[in-house]
């Protein structure tokens, strides 16, 4: 009899070597697991939370004792693949118990679990939970088929297919978002089995102005509580700023390469909102919440390709603003725009960032150093560093769609050798061109007429995605023919329920 500590293989975790079998883990993470290990030994770890982001972006999680996140390096674990039937409001969309999960696919048939392997890659301990690792994880069914509607493996395969190309994709994060005070807080459901309407909550900056010097020194604390706990595991803010709003925040992260820069907005999420939330505070990455004097928020995504062979910039041009490279990786976002917007902004809240004159795109076109395109080109005729930004996306995007979207239609313009319209020189407002979709409901109707990303992410997760906007939307237009807004109100009180909190 073992009168030891237990073993990996006796925590009935997942199965016996599920990821050896299956071959699930390359060379460089079975290299890091060993590594993890000993973190976890070494700092005497209790909890290790194993990270499944679902298709909304939000981070699902179980928490894990040491050696049960330990074996879930080798078995896998069990994880409710219930998740993929849940809304933004934890309610079921599709058909429950319904033949394929309600949307196609055999193995969701009943509710099923799928098994979570963790990535050894992305291992954190985590500063302001006691004793605590945080890992992210990739989804799989029993069979060990990955799950089509993991976003994480959706960007790993576009990336694949940019390698193949003979490019590899750098980020840099840029996110506006909001803090807020929390004055009073509702847990669980209502008599009804309503959600609970938001917190009430209070402005964390009592006044505000644009670039302040004082009102961020005003919130220093908290800043450096942020900017601490956000080095501490890995994505230290390289700039942080004061927004149009009270309690609205600007972050930039430095540029990272392929999946690590998703993986680093998941984390930037994490890290902000429970740093927040342990001095009182709430944290909201909803783009437009609906509180007095508050503006939308946007994520610019900064991005740029190299060659896998040398590591060099390919958009960058002695002579050009753009090579002809970053031209035709322009023209594929231009070209996919639309069906594209479902992927950048993927809520009902989002739609209400394009207006004219608002710093946000309304309508499909690219510049130089112009903060009212859709795609900003940043550097210009030789600057190493010329990158492209695209301007569409919403704090609240699922990093990994929005990644593979904009890698999945630039590999297009570059395969079809596609050229941009001339740049926007003047007033991007005032331009002939087409306009931006206005709402969820005609993202909805752009990738449901779009062949691309069809072809790129698979029918599966394409009628999946647009069964869950579908029903989204369906529940928001019949929450305001229920109770209209009031007149000259924007964010309506479905929205503040529906995101405010979740995000």
């Amino acid at each position: 009899m073992n009168r030891g500590r237990p073993t990996p293989a006796d925590q009935g975790i997942g199965s016996d070597g599920f990821v050896e079998r299956h071959g699930l883990h390359t060379d460089e993470q079975l290299a890091a697991v060993a590594e993890v290990v000993a973190q976890i030994r070494e700092n005497d770890l209790r909890t290790v939370r194993v990270v499944l982001v679902d298709q909304h972006g939000l981070p699902r999680a179980k928490f894990l004792s040491a050696d049960a996140a330990i074996a879930a390096m080798r078995n896998g674990s069990d994880f409710s693949g219930a998740i993929y039937s849940l809304d933004t409001s934890n309610g079921v969309f599709p058909p429950a118990f319904a033949e394929g999960g309600g949307f196609g696919i055999a193995e969701f048939s009943g509710f099923p679990d799928v098994v979570i392997v963790p990535d050894p890659r992305t291992f954190r301990v985590l500063p302001w939970a006691d004793r605590t690792g945080w890992v992210l994880c990739d989804a799989y069914f029993s069979n060990g088929r990955p799950v089509p509607l993991d976003g994480r493996a959706i960007m790993r395969e576009q990336l694949r297919r940019l390698e193949a190309a003979g490019y590899g994709y750098t980020a840099g994060l840029e996110v506006e978002y909001y803090i807020v005070r929390l004055v009073n807080e509702r847990i669980g459901l209502d008599q009804t089995g309503a959600p609970p309407p938001p917190p009430a909550v209070d402005v964390f900056e009592q006044g505000y102005q644009f670039l302040s010097e004082s009102r961020l020194d005003g919130v220093e604390e908290t800043l450096r509580a942020l900017r601490d706990g956000l080095t501490a595991v890995g994505v230290p803010p390289r700039s942080m700023e004061d927004e149009w709003g009270p309690g609205q925040m600007e972050f930039t992260v430095a540029p990272l390469t392929g999946l690590d820069s998703a993986d680093a907005m998941i984390l930037f999420r994490t890290a902000v909102k429970a740093i927040c939330r342990r001095r009182g505070l709430l944290a909201t990455f909803m783009c437009w919440p609906g509180l007095p004097n508050f503006f939308p928020s946007g994520w610019h995504l900064h991005e740029s390709l190299t060659a896998v062979d040398g590591g060099q910039n390919v958009f960058a041009s002695d002579t050009e603003m753009l090579s002809p490279v970053g031209r035709h990786f322009v023209a594929g976002l231009l070209e996919h725009a639309k069906p594209m917007t479902i992927f950048t902004t993927p809520t009902v809240n989002g739609y209400g960032r394009f207006r004219p004159y608002s710093f946000a795109p309304d309508r499909i076109g690219w510049g130089l150093e112009n903060r009212g395109v859709m795609v900003r080109v940043q550097g210009g005729a030789g600057e190493r560093g010329t990158h492209i930004e695209n301007r569409l996306g919403e704090p609240a995007a699922n990093p990994y769609l929005y990644m593979a979207a904009n890698i999945a239609a630039g590999l297009d313009g570059i395969s079809r050798g596609l050229e941009p319209p001339p740049p926007v020189t003047s007033d991007p407002y005032a331009e002939e061109a087409e306009p931006l979709p206005t709402s969820l409901a005609a993202a909805i109707t752009e990738l449901q007429s779009d062949t691309l990303f069809r072809r790129a992410f698979g029918d599966a997760f394409v009628d999946f995605y647009l069964m869950m906007k579908r029903a989204e939307n369906a529940r928001y237009e019949a929450a305001i023919a229920e109770s209209p807004p009031p007149q000259g109100s924007v964010v309506s009180e479905w929205e503040m329920r529906e995101y405010f909190e979740v995000y």
